[in-house]
């Protein structure tokens, strides 16, 4: 809850009159998110409200059990919604499954945000889950940057932000299975088309070598000013 609440104060992520509306896939991270959410809601300084979405993936066979999701949100004061979407990976061989599947979902989230009246959307990416992205815009991209934590949209009156942005993904990991969260059902046929797995097992090597590697990761992009966009 600490680095939570400083990840708020330093990177500005909640004012007064926010509605926010966390992206609930249902896996620990986002489960997380919106339990500190609604943990930091009951302070009121700032004031905001809280709502929640689930989207299905009408082709990708993950069997997300929602009734339990709905308990989960509501049983924290925060309204539960789901929508169903799909994608076709033939009608753009250029892009990967993962790519298409991601950008229907974060399409959705869009949508639902403004048919809400929700100025920011919240999502449950960690630490380790940006570090492994600027690694593989290096390494594959040529280019150093990684997911922003807070995130102004130029074309929608939304911002994305990522709370969890300084937590360690082995730390929401212990948090989450001493909550005793349900684990959900994920068989997704591409989840191995992608390097993220790579990236993970090679910095897993990395702060093997040394334990403050992440510190110095974060601080490099924090230096190059691609945290906040």
């Amino acid at each position: 809850m600490s680095r939570f609440q400083k990840a708020v104060y330093d990177y500005l992520l909640l004012e007064d009159g926010d509605r926010v509306l966390v992206g609930l896939s249902g896996g620990k991270d986002s489960l997380c998110l919106l339990d500190l959410l609604a943990e930091r809601r009951k302070i009121r300084k700032p004031e905001f409200s809280v709502e929640a979405l689930h989207v299905r993936m009408a082709n990708i066979k993950y069997e997300s059990d929602v009734s339990y999701l709905r308990g989960f949100a509501e049983s924290r004061g925060v309204r539960f919604h789901t929508v169903t979407t799909g994608f076709d990976s033939s009608t753009d061989n250029r892009k990967s499954p993962c790519f298409l599947c991601s950008w229907n979902r974060r399409k959705q989230l869009f949508i639902k945000a403004q048919e809400l009246g929700c100025n920011k959307i919240a999502l449950g990416h960690h630490m380790d889950d940006m570090i492994h992205t600027a690694m593989m815009n290096l390494y594959f991209q040529g280019s150093f940057s990684t997911m922003p934590v807070r995130l102004r949209m130029r074309k929608m009156p939304l911002t994305i932000i990522r709370p969890l942005c300084l937590e360690a993904e082995a730390d929401l990991r212990r948090y989450a299975f001493d909550k005793g969260y349900k684990k959900q059902v994920k068989l997704c046929p591409y989840e191995t088309d992608s390097h993220r797995s790579d990236m993970k097992d090679l910095f897993d090597r990395v702060e093997k070598m040394n334990a403050e590697a992440r510190y110095s990761v974060w601080n490099a992009l924090a230096k190059e000013n691609k945290l906040i966009e």
